[in-house]
């Protein structure tokens, strides 16, 4: 009987853990809900190797919605950020600092949580691994000349990762 009762609290605990996992997932998808299912005028593919970005410039319209296949070719972690070069800069000054300066931040970005969506609310961002292949889905806005995608790990962008989205 015992083994019983401590069958049926591990089914439970098991069955409680899995329907808290399948949630949460669902919820996470629903806050990208309308990104990821946007009507999506083009999609650019990106790669990304160690220290470079191709192409290094796209030309885009304002509205348009565009769906960046990222893919990492590289044998480093990178980032993939969209805004404006003030933006850009003062992200990177945030990376360096949280690295210490050593310009050491893969693996962990420093403590900085690097969860795609936006920085701070303001940019666009992914992060993907060695070897991963990601999408961003982005709506260009209409109220910009220029923006600028970036990798802003320390280092990185100092060593030419970055590209140029003109309207």
């Amino acid at each position: 009987m015992r083994t019983n009762y401590l069958m049926l609290g591990l089914l439970t605990v098991s069955l409680s853990t899995l329907t808290f996992t399948a949630w949460a997932a669902g919820e996470h998808e629903d806050s990208q809900h309308s990104a990821s299912n946007a009507e999506v005028d083009r999609t650019i593919s990106v790669e990304a190797g160690d220290m470079w970005f191709d192409p290094e410039a796209i030309q885009v319209t304002a509205g348009e919605t565009i769906r960046f296949e990222i893919i990492n070719n590289g044998n480093l972690e990178h980032e993939f950020v969209i805004g404006d070069k003030a933006a850009q800069e003062e992200h990177r000054i945030m990376m360096q600092e949280m690295s210490g300066g050593h310009g050491d931040a893969h693996g962990g970005h420093g403590g900085h949580d690097m969860a795609e969506g936006a920085h701070g609310g303001q940019m666009p961002s992914i992060t993907i691994g060695a070897g991963e292949t990601k999408t961003l889905v982005w709506t260009a806005p209409s109220n910009v000349e220029s923006l600028e995608y970036a990798c802003n790990i320390p280092g990185h962008y100092e060593s030419g990762m970055y590209g140029d989205i003109n309207f």
